[in-house]
Protein backbone atom coordinates (compact mmCIF):
# COMPACT_ATOMS: atom_id res chain seq x y z
CA UNK A 1 0.00 0.00 0.00
CA UNK A 2 2.54 2.03 1.01
CA UNK A 3 4.80 1.61 -2.38
CA UNK A 4 1.35 2.52 -4.70
CA UNK A 5 1.17 6.20 -2.41
CA UNK A 6 4.76 6.64 -3.74
CA UNK A 7 4.34 6.17 -6.89
CA UNK A 8 1.32 8.04 -7.14
CA UNK A 9 3.58 11.16 -5.30
CA UNK A 10 6.18 10.66 -7.54
CA UNK A 11 3.81 11.22 -10.63
CA UNK A 12 2.67 14.41 -9.24
CA UNK A 13 5.88 15.82 -8.82
CA UNK A 14 7.19 14.76 -12.21
CA UNK A 15 3.76 16.65 -13.74
CA UNK A 16 4.38 20.00 -11.65
CA UNK A 17 7.47 20.03 -13.07
CA UNK A 18 6.38 20.01 -16.83
CA UNK A 19 3.87 22.42 -15.99
CA UNK A 20 6.46 24.66 -14.78
CA UNK A 21 8.21 24.40 -17.51
CA UNK A 22 6.15 25.18 -20.07
CA UNK A 23 4.66 28.22 -18.38
CA UNK A 24 5.91 31.54 -20.20
CA UNK A 25 8.73 33.81 -18.37
CA UNK A 26 6.49 36.85 -17.79
CA UNK A 27 6.26 39.00 -14.61
CA UNK A 28 1.83 39.06 -14.02
CA UNK A 29 1.90 42.81 -13.56
CA UNK A 30 3.11 43.08 -17.77
CA UNK A 31 -0.26 41.03 -18.68
CA UNK A 32 -2.95 43.47 -19.91
CA UNK A 33 -5.75 41.41 -21.36
CA UNK A 34 -7.81 44.45 -22.01
CA UNK A 35 -5.12 47.11 -23.83
CA UNK A 36 -4.75 46.48 -27.31
CA UNK A 37 -1.93 45.92 -29.20
CA UNK A 38 -0.77 48.79 -30.78
CA UNK A 39 0.63 48.26 -34.80
CA UNK A 40 1.47 51.50 -37.04
CA UNK A 41 2.08 51.10 -40.68
CA UNK A 42 4.52 54.31 -40.83
CA UNK A 43 7.59 53.38 -42.33
CA UNK A 44 9.91 53.38 -39.75
CA UNK A 45 12.21 57.23 -39.07
CA UNK A 46 14.87 57.12 -41.25
CA UNK A 47 18.18 56.26 -39.03
CA UNK A 48 20.67 59.06 -39.75
CA UNK A 49 23.77 57.13 -38.61
CA UNK A 50 22.82 54.86 -41.50
CA UNK A 51 24.22 55.61 -44.87
CA UNK A 52 22.33 56.03 -47.94
CA UNK A 53 22.50 54.28 -50.75
CA UNK A 54 25.94 54.17 -52.78
CA UNK A 55 25.43 54.85 -56.34
CA UNK A 56 28.45 54.50 -58.90
CA UNK A 57 28.14 57.79 -60.85
CA UNK A 58 27.69 57.15 -64.84
CA UNK A 59 31.39 57.45 -66.60
CA UNK A 60 31.67 60.84 -68.17
CA UNK A 61 32.66 60.96 -71.98
CA UNK A 62 36.10 62.38 -73.09
CA UNK A 63 35.81 64.20 -75.52
CA UNK A 64 38.44 62.80 -78.58
CA UNK A 65 41.23 65.54 -78.79
CA UNK A 66 40.85 67.42 -82.19
CA UNK A 67 43.86 65.91 -84.62
CA UNK A 68 46.68 68.81 -85.14
CA UNK A 69 47.62 69.30 -88.69
CA UNK A 70 51.10 68.68 -89.53
CA UNK A 71 52.57 71.28 -90.87
CA UNK A 72 53.95 70.20 -94.27
CA UNK A 73 57.51 70.89 -95.42
CA UNK A 74 58.00 73.73 -97.90
CA UNK A 75 58.65 71.77 -101.30
CA UNK A 76 62.41 72.13 -102.67
CA UNK A 77 63.51 72.46 -106.16
CA UNK A 78 64.55 69.34 -107.74
CA UNK A 79 66.44 68.85 -111.05
CA UNK A 80 64.44 68.90 -113.52
CA UNK A 81 64.53 68.80 -117.97
CA UNK A 82 62.25 68.31 -120.62
CA UNK A 83 63.54 68.12 -124.75
CA UNK A 84 61.56 67.78 -127.40
CA UNK A 85 64.27 66.72 -129.55
CA UNK A 86 64.66 63.27 -131.52
CA UNK A 87 67.11 62.01 -133.79
CA UNK A 88 66.55 63.12 -137.31
CA UNK A 89 64.74 66.58 -136.35
CA UNK A 90 67.55 68.77 -137.16
CA UNK A 91 67.31 70.36 -140.80
CA UNK A 92 71.00 72.19 -142.17
CA UNK A 93 70.27 75.83 -144.04
CA UNK A 94 71.22 75.04 -147.20
CA UNK A 95 72.27 79.05 -148.31
CA UNK A 96 73.80 81.17 -145.87
CA UNK A 97 70.39 83.64 -145.99
CA UNK A 98 67.75 80.50 -145.12
CA UNK A 99 68.06 80.03 -141.15
CA UNK A 100 64.79 81.00 -140.57
CA UNK A 101 63.61 78.98 -143.18
CA UNK A 102 65.54 75.86 -142.13
CA UNK A 103 64.37 76.71 -138.27
CA UNK A 104 60.60 76.53 -139.58
CA UNK A 105 61.42 72.64 -140.70
CA UNK A 106 63.01 72.09 -137.67
CA UNK A 107 60.40 73.69 -135.04
CA UNK A 108 57.75 71.39 -137.79
CA UNK A 109 60.14 67.93 -137.27
CA UNK A 110 59.90 68.83 -133.08
CA UNK A 111 56.25 69.32 -132.72
CA UNK A 112 55.47 66.38 -135.56
CA UNK A 113 55.96 63.50 -133.03
CA UNK A 114 55.07 60.73 -136.15
CA UNK A 115 58.19 61.00 -138.27
CA UNK A 116 55.94 60.50 -140.77
CA UNK A 117 56.00 64.03 -142.45
CA UNK A 118 59.77 65.22 -141.63
CA UNK A 119 60.50 68.86 -143.38
CA UNK A 120 64.08 68.12 -144.56
CA UNK A 121 63.85 69.15 -148.23
CA UNK A 122 65.46 71.79 -150.17
CA UNK A 123 63.04 73.29 -152.30
CA UNK A 124 60.61 73.38 -149.08
CA UNK A 125 63.65 75.02 -147.04
CA UNK A 126 63.51 77.67 -150.34
CA UNK A 127 59.84 78.33 -149.94
CA UNK A 128 59.62 78.35 -146.82
CA UNK A 129 62.28 81.54 -146.86
CA UNK A 130 60.04 82.82 -149.43
CA UNK A 131 56.84 82.95 -147.36
CA UNK A 132 59.13 84.98 -144.53
CA UNK A 133 60.59 86.90 -146.37
CA UNK A 134 57.15 88.18 -147.50
CA UNK A 135 55.68 88.61 -144.15
CA UNK A 136 58.68 90.78 -143.34
CA UNK A 137 59.85 93.84 -143.83
CA UNK A 138 63.17 94.98 -143.38
CA UNK A 139 66.32 97.24 -144.97
CA UNK A 140 68.23 94.11 -145.30
CA UNK A 141 65.04 92.64 -147.82
CA UNK A 142 65.39 89.14 -146.12
CA UNK A 143 63.14 87.10 -143.68
CA UNK A 144 62.87 88.58 -140.33
CA UNK A 145 61.61 86.83 -136.60
CA UNK A 146 58.09 88.70 -137.65
CA UNK A 147 58.12 86.76 -140.92
CA UNK A 148 59.30 83.62 -139.01
CA UNK A 149 56.56 83.82 -136.20
CA UNK A 150 53.90 84.65 -138.96
CA UNK A 151 55.14 81.76 -141.30
CA UNK A 152 55.04 79.37 -138.31
CA UNK A 153 51.42 80.29 -137.53
CA UNK A 154 50.28 80.02 -141.15
CA UNK A 155 51.32 76.50 -141.44
CA UNK A 156 49.59 75.24 -138.63
CA UNK A 157 52.32 75.27 -135.76
CA UNK A 158 51.05 78.71 -134.26
CA UNK A 159 50.11 80.59 -132.73
CA UNK A 160 53.31 82.26 -132.31
CA UNK A 161 54.29 85.79 -131.16
CA UNK A 162 57.94 87.81 -131.20
CA UNK A 163 58.46 89.32 -127.65
CA UNK A 164 61.72 91.02 -126.32
CA UNK A 165 62.42 91.09 -122.49
CA UNK A 166 65.50 92.96 -121.20
CA UNK A 167 66.36 90.40 -118.66
CA UNK A 168 68.42 87.69 -119.51
CA UNK A 169 67.44 85.45 -116.85
CA UNK A 170 63.82 86.05 -117.36
CA UNK A 171 64.02 85.72 -120.83
CA UNK A 172 65.77 82.02 -120.25
CA UNK A 173 62.87 81.51 -117.79
CA UNK A 174 60.51 82.95 -120.14
CA UNK A 175 61.15 80.54 -123.12
CA UNK A 176 61.58 77.41 -120.71
CA UNK A 177 58.17 78.04 -119.26
CA UNK A 178 56.19 78.24 -122.81
CA UNK A 179 57.98 75.04 -123.78
CA UNK A 180 56.97 73.02 -121.08
CA UNK A 181 53.45 74.75 -120.99
CA UNK A 182 52.95 74.12 -124.95
CA UNK A 183 55.09 71.62 -126.04
CA UNK A 184 56.23 73.63 -128.64
CA UNK A 185 59.82 74.88 -129.27
CA UNK A 186 61.24 78.43 -129.19
CA UNK A 187 62.83 80.72 -131.87
CA UNK A 188 66.26 82.59 -130.44
CA UNK A 189 67.12 85.35 -132.20
CA UNK A 190 70.82 85.29 -132.22
CA UNK A 191 74.04 87.82 -133.10
CA UNK A 192 72.35 91.28 -132.27
CA UNK A 193 69.51 89.72 -134.96
CA UNK A 194 71.69 88.96 -137.69
CA UNK A 195 71.29 84.86 -137.06
CA UNK A 196 68.42 82.40 -135.68
CA UNK A 197 68.63 78.87 -133.58
CA UNK A 198 65.75 76.74 -131.94
CA UNK A 199 65.36 76.30 -128.07
CA UNK A 200 63.68 72.64 -128.75
CA UNK A 201 64.08 71.95 -124.78
CA UNK A 202 65.97 72.69 -121.27
CA UNK A 203 66.93 71.78 -117.63
CA UNK A 204 66.70 73.56 -114.68
CA UNK A 205 66.86 73.59 -110.71
CA UNK A 206 62.66 73.23 -110.51
CA UNK A 207 59.66 72.31 -112.36
CA UNK A 208 58.28 75.61 -114.16
CA UNK A 209 54.87 74.12 -113.62
CA UNK A 210 55.21 74.10 -109.35
CA UNK A 211 58.29 77.07 -108.99
CA UNK A 212 57.54 79.85 -110.42
CA UNK A 213 60.33 81.43 -109.73
CA UNK A 214 63.02 78.00 -111.21
CA UNK A 215 66.05 79.19 -112.73
CA UNK A 216 67.23 77.64 -115.64
CA UNK A 217 70.66 75.69 -115.64
CA UNK A 218 70.86 74.27 -119.40
CA UNK A 219 69.42 75.25 -122.93
CA UNK A 220 68.93 72.72 -125.86
CA UNK A 221 69.71 74.25 -128.76
CA UNK A 222 69.64 73.72 -132.67
CA UNK A 223 71.88 76.05 -134.61
CA UNK A 224 70.66 75.89 -138.53
CA UNK A 225 74.19 76.88 -139.23
CA UNK A 226 76.34 73.95 -138.13
CA UNK A 227 78.61 72.86 -138.47
CA UNK A 228 80.13 75.97 -139.69
CA UNK A 229 79.52 78.46 -137.18
CA UNK A 230 81.34 82.27 -137.30
CA UNK A 231 84.47 83.96 -136.85
CA UNK A 232 82.81 86.69 -134.61
CA UNK A 233 80.40 84.89 -132.52
CA UNK A 234 81.78 81.65 -132.35
CA UNK A 235 81.60 77.89 -133.34
CA UNK A 236 77.98 76.30 -134.07
CA UNK A 237 76.91 73.59 -131.09
CA UNK A 238 76.15 70.44 -132.07
CA UNK A 239 72.38 69.28 -132.85
CA UNK A 240 70.70 69.02 -129.42
CA UNK A 241 73.43 70.18 -127.37
CA UNK A 242 73.08 71.40 -124.24
CA UNK A 243 74.50 74.50 -123.06
CA UNK A 244 74.91 76.23 -119.87
CA UNK A 245 73.66 80.53 -119.86
CA UNK A 246 76.87 81.43 -119.45
CA UNK A 247 77.83 79.68 -123.19
CA UNK A 248 74.57 80.28 -124.62
CA UNK A 249 74.94 84.13 -123.83
CA UNK A 250 77.74 84.59 -125.69
CA UNK A 251 75.99 84.22 -128.57
CA UNK A 252 72.42 84.86 -127.54
CA UNK A 253 72.38 89.13 -126.95
CA UNK A 254 70.34 91.92 -127.10
CA UNK A 255 68.93 92.58 -130.34
CA UNK A 256 70.79 95.68 -132.16
CA UNK A 257 67.49 98.18 -132.79
CA UNK A 258 68.83 99.49 -136.01
CA UNK A 259 68.98 95.78 -137.45
CA UNK A 260 65.42 95.94 -138.77
CA UNK A 261 62.66 98.13 -138.48
CA UNK A 262 60.52 97.67 -135.34
CA UNK A 263 58.82 99.29 -132.66
CA UNK A 264 60.00 96.23 -130.01
CA UNK A 265 62.04 97.64 -126.90
CA UNK A 266 65.59 96.50 -127.01
CA UNK A 267 65.79 92.89 -125.14
CA UNK A 268 66.91 89.67 -125.57
CA UNK A 269 64.15 88.16 -128.36
CA UNK A 270 62.07 85.40 -128.68
CA UNK A 271 59.62 83.80 -131.07
CA UNK A 272 57.83 82.67 -128.29
CA UNK A 273 55.00 79.87 -128.57
CA UNK A 274 51.56 80.97 -127.51
CA UNK A 275 48.47 78.35 -125.67
CA UNK A 276 45.89 77.86 -128.76
CA UNK A 277 42.34 79.20 -127.92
Amino acid sequence: MVGAQLRILAWFVTLATLLSACAPAIRLDEVATDRPIQTSSAPPAAREDVPAPHRTPSPTRTPSPTPTSVPRPTPVPGAFALNLYQEGDFVPQYTFEWCVAASIQIMHNLIDKTAAGTWTDRVQQGELWEMARARSSNSFNGANPLGWAKVLTKVGMGPYAVVSIADYEEALRTAARAIADTGRPVGLVMWRGRHVWVMSGFASLGNPDQFPEFSVTGVRVQDPLYPYGDERWGPSPAPNALLTPKQLATQFVVREPRRWSSDMPTGYMLVLPLAKA
